[in-house]
């Protein structure tokens, strides 16, 4: 039988994969992140949940992400550019080169998709 080509981005039967940030790029706090990755194709291509808790912390993006805010707030700075607040119903993309900081003001609950 074939995978039904529908997938609901649903976390129930999905067990959480539990990190933070690595200590060489937490800036303040002690964040922690839940993942539910709920489509792996195995090619470089991700969707699913992600949520943390407050703090800060330096990244680096050499994929390309899409990011939909579900809940929170998050502060998303560019190295050398705008820092820009981002809450629920907030729709972005974060391009392979994208350098700066997360920080997380009130948990933080987004839908994503990546692309390595």
């Amino acid at each position: 039988m074939t995978e039904p080509r529908y997938l609901s981005i649903d976390t129930n039967g999905v067990e959480a994969e539990q990190g933070a940030p690595a200590p060489d790029r937490l800036v303040s706090g002690a964040p922690a992140f839940r993942t539910w990755n709920v489509e792996d194709t195995g090619d470089g291509l991700y969707a699913g949940i992600w949520e943390a808790t407050p703090g800060k912390w330096r990244i680096a993006y050499d994929e390309w992400e899409f990011c939909h805010i579900l809940s929170g707030v998050s502060v998303i700075a560019e190295e050398g550019g705008a820092a820009r607040t981002v809450k629920a119903g907030d729709s972005f993309v974060l391009r392979p080169g994208f350098k700066g900081t997360w920080e997380v003001v009130e948990t933080t609950r987004k839908e994503y998709v990546i692309r390595l």
